[in-house]
Formats: structure tokens, C-alpha cells, sequence
């Protein structure tokens, strides 16, 4: 494929370019509920392009950090932004497109694991909630804790607290990392079995010592 400098330097320029004032309040948008997350090996690129099934789909990271987008070809994307990545394609689908209308968003590799009803490796939209992914693998199992979940990296446990509220973009999730269920303790999985247990034994004792 032949590269285009032109249109990757006017996509970066327009990137770089000072927004008008009053653009910038046009555009603002929450910070909660947008994300330019950047991209790394391992992640899927889903790329929507307005009235172009044939261009749309969800594209694959290589190890090499490069992704292969139909009409556009190879294109090195290790740390890029999706903004930035988001430019780009529109620069170079403009080539044989009518002001194209392009979506860009990452999907992250999580393995969902733990007390959890179909454990396994799901690809996440990093503005998704813990609780999203969670229901990706079919929920906690009724072993598994309710209110604790943590994030391991190459079988080490990341110091950071995240709850079912939690957006995976608000935390280090990397492509490969684990979100992992832990197990309830016995005592609190056979609660009812224990309480059983002990008011029967009360009954017995209570009716020896009449």
C-alpha cells in the first residue's frame, strides 16, 4: 500500500489546531461518558462507517500493534488515541468517499474469571462497567462475592479497589488482564445450613437441662 503523508499530517494538524470557543461548547461532552482510551496489541478496533457495511466491522490488533482496515490496508495503531485514530481514517477514506462518517471504538481483552457462570476472554468497550463484563460471562455464580472484584496482571493482583459500578476506563485494564471473582467463605455460602445447625443444637440442649 502506498502511504499517504499528506492526509496523516492534515489529520494530525486538525487534531493539534485550536478549537473555536464556540465549537468547544458545541462538542462538550461529559467526561463520565466519553473515552479516548489508546490502542495496544490485543485489542479489536470497531469501525463503523456510515452507510459502508462492506467497511465496517471489528478489526484485530496483531502483536505488532498493526491493524488491517478494508480499503485502507495495513495501519500501525500501537498508542494511538481513537480520536486520533478516528482522524486518520477519515482522512484517508475521504480519498473515495463523499464526506465519510466514521465511528471508532476500542474493545479491550479481559478474561472474566473466578466465580463466575461461563468464565472465559471477552472483548469490552472500556466505557462499560464492571458489572457489563460481568454479564458478559453470565453473571456471578451464587458462590462468588457481590461487592469484590479485583484486577490481575501475569498472576499478580493490582492494588485498586473496583466495584459493579466501576467503568474499566477509569482503571489500568490492559489487553490479557483478569477480572476475577473471589469466592465467598464457606461459612458465608452454607449460612443457612450453619443456622440450622446451631438452633437445633440449642433446642437439644435446651431440652436437657429441664
Amino acid at each position: 500500500m502506498r502511504t499517504r503523508p499528506l492526509h496523516l499530517a492534515l489529520a494530525f494538524a486538525l487534531l493539534a489546531a485550536p478549537m473555536p470557543a464556540a465549537a468547544q461548547q458545541e462538542q462538550a461532552v461529559p467526561v463520565n461518558a466519553r473515552v479516548n482510551v489508546v490502542l495496544n496489541p490485543g485489542d479489536r478496533v470497531r469501525l463503523k462507517v456510515w452507510r459502508e457495511p462492506d467497511l465496517s466491522g471489528d478489526f484485530q490488533v496483531d502483536e505488532d500493534g498493526i491493524v488491517v482496515f478494508p480499503k485502507v490496508g495495513r495501519m500501525y495503531v500501537q498508542r494511538i488515541s481513537t480520536d486520533s485514530l478516528k482522524a486518520m481514517l477519515i482522512a484517508l477514506y475521504a480519498e473515495s468517499l463523499r464526506s465519510p462518517s466514521v465511528e471508532v471504538t476500542v474493545l479491550r481483552r479481559v478474561s472474566v474469571l473466578g466465580s463466575v457462570r461461563a468464565p472465559g476472554l471477552y472483548y469490552v468497550d472500556p466505557t462499560n462497567t464492571v458489572a457489563d463484563a460481568l454479564a458478559l460471562a453470565g453473571g456471578i455464580s451464587p458462590d462468588g462475592k457481590q461487592d469484590q472484584f479485583e484486577l490481575i496482571r501475569a498472576g499478580k493482583r493490582l492494588p485498586i479497589k473496583l466495584t459493579q459500578d466501576s467503568r474499566l476506563a477509569d482503571s489500568p485494564m490492559q489487553p490479557g488482564d483478569q477480572l476475577w471473582v473471589p469466592e465467598r467463605s464457606w461459612l458465608s455460602r452454607n449460612a443457612t445450613v450453619v443456622a440450622a445447625v446451631l438452633t437445633g443444637v440449642a433446642i437439644v440442649f435446651a431440652a436437657t437441662v429441664r
